[in-house]
């Protein structure tokens, strides 16, 4: 289990959000201590994206409290909060098919210090070493997921949500994103996972928030999961 603290790294109160007139999250709370791996559960539709989104100021029509590290972002723009230390992998992935792999991981700034270095980063995900001048529309789905994660950890962000880093993947590559996570946690890291992978998401997270319809229904531990099945199943439909 994750070491806490007195006060969490991210707190989250009564996040409400909108797309245009549509009101898709409806008070969301949620806490995250250091060092933990916590994830989003929930069906397509849940709220758990957008979520994600309101944390990184990717969506502007959002109410409620936000804070990181104690400061409050809620009124930050997206660049602003990436530059406090929150780095966003999107489920889209977002890799620049004409750069190849060392271009893509050399893109984003470093915006603190503690940033993993290049070589670091090629010890964590030694595929993304070989496959260094291979364009970004050459690398497998597999490889680019490797890639969207690899490139955020030289920024110095210690904060890292994940958009669905197993969607469409083969089970043995997302065997090896379980241990890049759990690797990254033991780095220090904290983490927010939106899985809709129920069973790969209980092998890596200290705690389970599930998401219905915007709001927040349930929140279980790695502890509750075993006593927990059949409530999983009417959550998950799984």
């Amino acid at each position: 289990m994750a070491a806490t603290s007195a006060a969490p790294l991210l707190t989250v109160r009564d996040l409400n959000a909108w797309y245009g007139e549509s009101h898709v999250l409806h008070g969301i709370n949620v806490d995250v201590n250091p060092g933990e791996v916590v994830t989003l559960l929930g069906r397509n539709g849940a709220g758990k994206t957008t979520t994600l989104k309101c944390i990184m100021g990717i969506v502007r029509s959002r109410k409620g409290s936000i804070t990181f590290e104690g400061r409050e972002t809620i009124g930050m723009s997206s660049n602003q909060i990436a530059r406090a230390g929150i780095a966003f992998c999107p489920e889209e992935r977002a890799i620049f098919s004409s750069l190849d792999v060392i271009e893509n991981l050399m893109l984003p700034p470093v915006i603190k210090q503690g940033g993993m270095s290049v070589e670091e980063v090629f010890g964590l995900f030694p595929r993304l070493k070989e496959r260094g001048s291979s364009q970004g529309t050459k690398l497998s789905g597999g490889e680019q997921q490797m890639l969207a994660i690899a490139r955020i950890l030289r920024t110095g962000a210690n904060l890292l949500l994940l958009d669905e880093p197993t969607e469409g993947l083969a089970p043995v590559i997302v065997q090896q994103i379980g241990e890049i996570i759990r690797a990254l946690k033991a780095k220090g890291f904290t983490i927010v996972l939106v899985e809709q992978n129920f069973h790969f998401a209980s092998t890596v997270a200290d705690r389970h928030y599930v998401v219905e319809e915007g709001h927040v229904v349930d929140m279980l531990t790695a502890d509750d999961i075993a006593t927990s099945q059949d409530k999983l199943k009417q959550y998950l439909g799984v």
